[in-house]
């Protein structure tokens, strides 16, 4: 495999949280797809319970905070994104409703039934879609919703560069329909789905990272797996750029039966 077809997943967990570190997202999205996706919620109180798994360093769970009452988990496998979050939090004034915790979202500290909503933007991937909501289904009280986005092709057939990349990276990528399939399958009522705009890639997500590469580049001038890795980022900016009809990432809301 060459170096620029390399999944993500094959690189060093600290090398690319360093790197994710010093971009404000983690993956594609934006504010307003946020509170979009959140105008979809009806059940939400001051003293709700969120839950935002794989939350990085905290941006969208920010823009949840300031959208809703209640109180909001954040849950990260990086120790350095959740330090983050935590300071951001404090910086908002926020941390008496806000926290972030270092964990598992396979291995979740929750009580069954203690969450009136489950977020989880660009994240649900590491566990798997299928996987990922039927898990998660016993910490949401019945009525509670599930809120997700994630990586789907928009069509059936797309051409065979594209499809064999995504395939390689995450063999679980599907159609949308099969998706929303997989979500009455594990025990949600599909309330919303919607694909998030082309500017939540090129603009929020992947336009930050020219800079935060080239001070990576300069930090590691030296680093073959550094050069491999940032070349892997580039690679995967030009299939999107390319291939954008075919795939992208749509939100899943979903309420518990």
């Amino acid at each position: 495999m060459s170096n620029e077809n390399k999944s993500i997943h094959e690189f060093d967990f600290n090398l690319i949280c360093e790197y994710y570190s010093s971009v404000e997202r983690q993956g594609p999205g934006s504010p307003e797809t946020t509170i979009k996706a959140l105008s979809f919620i009806d059940n939400l109180t001051s003293k709700s319970h969120i839950a935002d798994l794989g939350c990085g360093t905290g941006g969208q769970t920010i823009v949840l905070a300031q959208h809703l009452q209640g109180e909001i988990t954040g849950v990260d496998l990086f120790p350095d994104f959740i330090n983050q979050f935590n300071d951001n939090a404090r910086l908002l004034n926020l941390q008496d409703r806000v926290k972030g915790i270092t964990g598992s979202m396979d291995n979740l500290p929750f009580a069954e039934e203690e969450f009136d909503l489950i977020w989880s933007e660009g994240a649900i991937y590491n566990i798997g879609f299928e996987r990922g909501l039927r898990e998660w289904h016993k910490y949401l009280k019945t009525g509670g919703y599930v809120a997700v986005s994630e990586v789907s092709w928009f069509t059936n057939e797309r051409p065979s560069e594209i499809n064999n990349f995504w395939n390689d990276a995450y063999p679980e990528i599907n159609t949308i329909p099969n998706k929303v399939t997989q979500m009455q399958n594990a025990g949600y009522i599909p309330v919303s789905v919607f694909i998030i705009p082309e500017t939540c890639w090129t603009e929020n997500f992947y336009a930050p990272q020219v800079f935060a590469q080239e001070n990576f580049l300069k930090k590691y001038p030296d680093n073959e797996t550094v050069k491999d890795f940032i070349e892997n980022q580039r690679h995967e900016e030009r299939l999107y750029n390319k291939y954008k009809e075919f795939y992208g990432y749509v939100f899943y809301i979903g309420k518990k039966i």
